[in-house]
């Protein structure tokens, strides 16, 4: 195991931005995240485990404890024993999200297609249920293996006691900073159609649709990858859009009263989203509607950070942005869309060395 010291975290980030780890670990094995857990114990360090580093704003001044970066590699698949099917793929946390769905792909399973292009490692999908273009990581996960920082064990926690909900799970709420994702096991579907809830995807293969011809997982992988370039949200090396972290804000749920009785002007569209404690419906409002009719529109800019000249929901690095100037933006936004329309936006990316 070895230790450097003073580790610019900027490079592990897709936004670009961060000041310095005071020690960095690269663990590539479960006995190396052991360790590495136990030297931060014995020295009372703050602990901060990277992955992909695709939804992480660092502080300008980096991070004085120690940055865990797991890169356990590795992925097998096998037949689901039930009979089904299915078939299960077992995915180390530090392989590459995108290399993970390309091989489900290959294999013809269905159950992540939709979720192609999305920049980040297979130890993140479950902390943030991972979702877009009508999936999301929860309906297709077995279990997740993880390190468990308060009883120093490896333990293995199956999706039903994962609490996971919109963009949450029990890694990013309830139980944040206990435990160390090592491998998540997914259960796809061979042989399996693509999901086609999103309206894009839908109107991209209208025409295969109304000939009863069904796309392959390869096609719809490859149009919501066109889609995300497209809303510069996938990766392109050169592309000033894509330093950022993805979608900075999150889709907010609320009353369908209170949808519909919002400020004055157009209302929103709205999406269902379950009930709430007391029975009453629940809608998601999309964050970039919102954001735009709050006066936010793309390529406004603060500083050297600015809103994506693509997509509303995504902040940028415009080449030399720090930290500090990102969340001012974030907060004129959020300040912005409240007063105009009393929503409170949430913002996603974890923040790190604040």
């Amino acid at each position: 195991m070895t230790i450097q010291e003073n580790k610019p975290l900027a490079p592990f980030t897709t936004f670009g931005i961060g000041g310095p780890a005071r020690w960095f670990i690269e663990a590539k094995t479960e006995n190396e995240i052991a360790e590495a857990a136990a030297w931060a114990q014995a020295r009372q360090a703050p602990l901060f485990v990277l992955g992909g580093g695709s939804n992480l704003l660092v502080a300008d001044a980096g991070f004085n404890g120690l940055v865990l970066h797991v890169a356990l590699k590795g992925i097998e698949a096998q037949q689901a024993p039930d009979g089904s099917q299915q078939r299960l793929f077992r995915a180390a946390a530090g392989e590459s999200w995108e290399h993970f769905v390309q091989r489900a792909i290959e294999g013809d399973c269905a159950g992540v297609e939709c979720l192609a292009g999305i920049p980040g490692t297979v130890g993140g999908t479950p902390v943030q249920n991972v979702g877009a273009y009508g999936q999301e990581v929860a309906s297709v996960i077995e279990r997740v293996r993880v390190f468990d920082l308060e009883d120093r064990v490896f333990c293995e926690i199956p999706a039903a006691q994962c609490g996971f909900a919109y963009r949450r799970s029990r890694f990013n709420s309830t139980d944040r900073g206990r435990f160390i994702v090592t491998r998540v096991d997914y259960r796809l579907t061979s042989d399996g159609a693509a999901t086609l809830r999103y309206a894009d995807l839908q109107r991209a293969f209208a025409a295969d649709l109304e000939a009863g011809r069904q796309p392959t997982l390869a096609a719809v992988a490859a149009e919501v990858r066109r889609i995300r370039q497209g809303k510069g949200m996938l990766i392109v090396d050169g592309d000033p859009d894509c330093r950022s972290a993805g979608s900075f804000f999150k889709n907010p749920v609320v009353p369908l009263e209170f949808a519909e009785r919002m400020a004055a002007g157009p209302l929103p569209p709205t999406y269902p989203a379950g009930s709430g404690p007391r029975g009453e419906p629940l809608v998601k409002l999309p964050a970039a509607w919102l954001i735009e009719q709050a006066g936010f529109g793309k390529g406004y800019a603060l500083g050297a950070a600015a809103v994506s000249s693509r997509h509303t929901l995504a902040l940028i690095n415009r080449g030399d942005a720090e930290a500090a100037d990102v969340l001012a933006l974030a907060a004129r936004i959020r300040d912005g869309v409240f007063a105009r329309f009393g929503v409170e936006l949430e913002m996603e990316p974890v923040m790190v060395g604040f």
